[in-house]
């Protein structure tokens, strides 16, 4: 699949706003300490994924009825769906300067990932957290994703890379009085 970047400017998959908000001392400071002992920002970025999808469980998984959607509160909270770890994962890494896109997967429901920059391509990621019958996997050598669409099914691989979260994404999340109601109100289709 060929992805396809929403804002041509590079520079916009780098930016912080008030979801990914790499400005944020708990954002910085937990990518400094992952940025250390690392060799380069391949590694860093392999870090930071394994943090955020072993460390911060997924809401549902873990029965947490709490909604988060902003970086730095995942990273407090240490909880949040796939949206929400998606926008701390986004945030950990743009705070090393390591271009990354939100992108999405319209399964059953719609699915949040990411998409980190290397070498002039992107790459998709998804810090989802595993699980029985889940075993995303960082990696820049083919792509080891939580979920598969069954085209069959009339699930889909969505190609456009986006700078902020999708509007329709935010909105879900930003609405939901807890996680219980999320699930009830997640999007279909973007």
């Amino acid at each position: 699949m060929q992805l396809i970047q929403e804002d041509p400017d590079l520079s916009a998959y780098l930016a912080a706003d008030e979801v990914i908000d790499h400005h944020h001392p708990l954002v910085r400071g937990t990518a400094a300490k992952l940025a250390e002992g690392v060799a380069n920002s391949y590694e860093y970025a392999g870090a930071a994924f394994a943090f955020v999808r072993d460390t911060i469980p997924h809401s549902q998984d873990s029965g947490d009825p709490r909604v988060t959607w902003r970086a730095s509160d995942v990273l407090e909270q240490r909880t949040g769906i796939c949206y929400a770890k998606a926008h701390a994962l986004a945030a950990l890494l743009r705070a090393e300067d390591i271009p990354t896109a939100l992108c999405y997967q319209e399964l059953e429901v719609v699915h949040g990932l990411v998409a980190v920059r290397f070498d002039g391509a992107w790459h998709r990621q998804d810090p989802r957290g595993n699980k029985p019958g889940v075993d995303a996997r960082f990696s820049l050598d083919g792509e080891r994703l939580a979920f598969t669409p069954d085209p069959a099914s009339g699930e889909t691989d969505c190609p456009v890379l986006y700078a902020a979260p999708h509007p329709v994404v935010l909105d879900t999340l930003t609405s939901a009085r807890d996680r219980p109601h999320l699930w009830q109100t997640l999007p279909t289709a973007l």
